[in-house]
């Protein structure tokens, strides 16, 4: 319906309830009305409550609000519309009329106004409301929470704009004293154990979680339960949107697999970090990469005055560049995107002695499995001669502290990648272990969710071309953490560093990959039967399982909250020199069986430096 349309709708329909509320009231008082209250003083205070109605539904808006979505406020603003038009009308019928007054007609023409006024707005929002909960176009919608969150979140969605198309009609709540009860006319149900028989009872198409507080564990409790239904999950993102009132419904989005993990996120020593890191110059190796980008992205909050942003490739380092400076904006923060090798050891010394950084975080490797199976030659390039050239250069410069991104893969490697980043572990800790004025330090952590190479976007593309998920095998497990929680545990590792350590998050248990795919099918909205899982064995390289630490690395207790710290160990590294001067004339069983060699010859020599 047009704007014009609904105004003179309006309009028209307000003027035949003012004339006939006035009329109703003074035959309700005075039957015998032609005795008692002359036609003339009826007329005009009829005229006079006509005008004066009108002129206060202006004030207050009346024709201008949405009244499919009226609540209390607008209940306010119709009470004052009708109790200043009959105070109006009642000056006017005092004067006109010789100073006499009907006052008890004029009471009830009161309450007779406010009822059909009120009343022709809110029929519209019942009529609404059951319509909707017929209408198959809406999705009844169970939401999980009944506290702040639930609340807000119901009322966005019965009573405000909602293009979303959901519509609640349940809550659950864990808490014993909300049982029964009503929200917003919405009832409590049940409790979380419930989820599955009130979505077959109540014909759920979606479920809401809206408990923001919610730890990893207890989140990932409720999304099985959730994920046994055929209901689509969706869920509020942050506590921080609550506290800040940005709880909207397009703050609503499906549930990820990081949300799932069963693991809280590694709380950052501010003060420690920002001593470290404000006005300092930060280069950053690898920065057009999955993690180097996102140490960049986090640096930020603790007010460098200069990133040095170092990769080979040319696009990526140009889009971290621009994006850099287009979300940070208004900081004094300075961008400077160097393309460069880190396998060209020229070019490295020359970008550490231009720009002088303070930190040095070397990212920049290969580090997908399989690859490097069929390309040892480029794996001991970039792993293990580009660290050797970026933290020698580190060293030379006497630059504040190194920290090397690691792997789990470099625990008993199995495969060149992890034997590369063992490698270049040992060279850092060769560094640390001279009279350098340099902290060297690693910081070792599992697969990130989301990375370039990583399972996670490879199962996202198959389930989209509509499967099948391919599982390498039913038992093999890994960590897993998030990206942002990695870049933030190797900008921590830079601040407890004294060097030589390896740095290891506490990462959880290790989680089945096959189940990493099944949550992630359910998630995406598919049943098994739908996308099937097929099992593709063993790639080369792969473990069963990964390990953080070796037996003879493992230090008790934590240094930091959910962080530790493997043991320091003297390296030998006179065969390793001898394999980077030979590696070209190796073929590639031959490389790997060096390279082996090294790993696992140092292995066994290790002896404690307490």
């Amino acid at each position: 319906m047009s704007y014009q349309k609904r105004m003179l709708m309006l309009v028209l329909l307000d003027s035949i309830i003012v004339a006939a509320t006035i009329y109703l009231a003074s035959w309700i008082v005075y039957p015998s009305m032609m005795n008692v209250w002359a036609l003339d003083t009826l007329i005009i205070s009829s005229l006079a409550l006509l005008g004066f109605h009108h002129l206060f539904a202006y004030v207050f808006k009346l024709y201008h609000k949405v009244w499919a979505y009226a609540s209390i406020n607008e209940l306010k603003a119709i009470v004052l519309a009708v109790t200043l038009s009959i105070s109006s009308t009642a000056i006017i019928q005092f004067f006109y009329n010789n100073f006499m007054l009907y006052r008890r007609a004029l009471l009830v023409t009161w309450l007779l106004y406010l009822a059909f006024i009120g009343g022709s707005r809110f029929v519209w929002r019942i009529i609404r409301d059951r319509y909707i909960r017929s209408d198959n176009k809406y999705k009844r919608t169970l939401i999980v929470g009944a506290g702040d969150a639930g609340a807000m979140i119901a009322r966005k969605l019965t009573h405000g704009p909602n293009d979303t198309n959901l519509f609640p009609v349940a809550f659950v709540d864990d808490d014993k004293n909300k049982q029964k009860m009503h929200i917003y006319n919405i009832p409590v149900l049940g409790t979380t154990k419930d989820v599955e028989a009130i979505v077959i009872a109540e014909k759920i198409d979606h479920i809401v979680i809206a408990i923001p507080s919610l730890r990893n564990g207890e989140l990932t409790e409720i999304v099985a339960r959730c994920n046994d239904t055929d209901a689509k999950v969706k869920i509020l993102p942050k506590l921080e949107d609550l506290a800040s009132g940005r709880v909207s419904v397009s703050t609503l989005r499906n549930v990820d697999v990081e949300d799932v993990l069963g693991r809280k996120p590694v709380k950052l020593d501010i003060q420690a970090i920002s001593e470290y890191v404000e006005n300092k110059t930060v280069m950053v190796t690898g920065a057009g990469g999955s993690i180097g980008s996102e140490i960049c992205r986090q640096l930020m909050t603790f007010n460098p005055s200069r990133i040095v942003l170092v990769g080979h490739g040319e696009f990526s380092i140009y889009s971290i560049d621009m994006e850099l400076r287009r979300t940070f904006s208004e900081t004094q923060t300075d961008f400077i995107p160097i393309i460069g090798d880190v396998q060209d050891r020229d070019r490295i010394f020359n970008i550490v002695e231009a720009y002088q950084p303070e930190v040095i975080y070397h990212a920049a490797a290969h580090k997908h499995v399989p690859l490097m199976e069929y390309n040892p030659h480029e794996a001991i390039k970039n792993n293990v001669i580009g660290t050797k050239n970026v933290a020698e250069a580190a060293e030379y410069y006497q630059i504040n502290t190194f920290v090397l991104v690691s792997t789990d893969k470099a625990v008993n490697p199995t495969n060149v990648m992890g034997a590369t980043k063992r490698v270049a572990e040992m060279i850092v800790q060769d560094l640390a272990m001279r009279s350098s004025k340099t902290k060297f330090v690693a910081v070792r952590f599992g697969n990130v969710l989301g990375s370039r190479g990583s399972v996670i976007p490879l199962f996202k593309k198959q389930i989209e071309q509509g499967g099948p998920v391919t599982v390498t095998h039913p038992d093999m497990t890994r960590y897993f953490m998030t990206i942002p929680e990695a870049s933030r545990l190797v900008i921590q590792a830079g601040t407890l560093a004294k060097g030589g350590e390896i740095f290891v998050l506490d990462m959880g248990k290790p989680v089945k990959i096959v189940d990493l795919a099944k949550n992630l099918i359910k998630l995406s909205g598919y049943s098994l039967d739908e996308i099937p899982i097929e099992y593709s064995g063993i790639r080369p390289g792969e473990k069963m399982f990964e390990e953080l630490l070796g037996e003879d690395e493992v230090l008790p207790g934590e240094v930091y909250e959910k962080i530790y710290v493997g043991r320091t160990h003297a390296v030998d590294t006179s065969e390793l020199i001898k394999l980077i001067h030979r590696f070209d004339s190796y073929n590639n069983k031959k490389l790997k069986e060096a390279l082996m060699e090294i790993v696992y010859a140092e292995s066994k020599a290790k002896t404690s430096i307490s």
